[in-house]
């Protein structure tokens, strides 16, 4: 039987680690972060700045998704290429360095889009480059990279 969210929608209910893999029923994991919450885009770059600092990429991507799938029409494909970068990232910190790159990239190439606007105080420049950064990086030099060390900068220092 599947297991099934309040709403009666599949969903695992396995316990997951901070980098969203599952783990064995009943084993100690990181609590999921809440899905479909409206946040502004201000505390969207927050709480997704706090969970990269925190190793939890995976987590961060999620807050992502929220605001690609509840926020402005317009902005879609930033939170998108957000998520790809976060997700990019998730897959490098668990050994997937081509997947890890192609995330990267094409979160890169997402939010490219709003380079000249720099919606939010989001540091467009800084984060296609350190994305570009990471995937040569993953595509010369594969190995499991440390999330939390790894971490962008989503803003620009005030």
């Amino acid at each position: 039987m599947r297991d099934r969210d309040p709403e009666g929608r599949a969903r695992n209910a396995r316990p997951r680690d901070g980098l969203g893999r599952p783990l064995p029923y009943g084993a100690p994991g990181v609590e999921r972060q809440p899905e479909g919450i409206e946040r502004t885009p201000a505390e969207t770059l927050a709480e997704a700045q706090r969970l990269l600092d925190a190793g939890m990429p995976f987590h961060a991507h999620e807050v992502f998704e929220d605001a690609w799938k509840t926020g402005a029409e317009a902005d879609e494909g930033l939170w998108r290429g957000m998520a790809q970068l976060a997700v990019g990232l998730t897959h490098a910190a668990r050994g997937n360095s081509v997947g890890g790159a192609s995330l990267l990239r094409r979160g890169a190439a997402n939010i490219e889009a709003y380079r000249a606007g720099e919606p939010y105080g989001i540091d467009i420049p800084g984060l296609v480059q350190w994305a570009a950064n990471l995937a040569g990086e993953l595509e010369t030099r594969p190995e499991v990279i440390a999330p939390d060390r790894a971490a962008p900068r989503l803003a620009r220092p005030a």
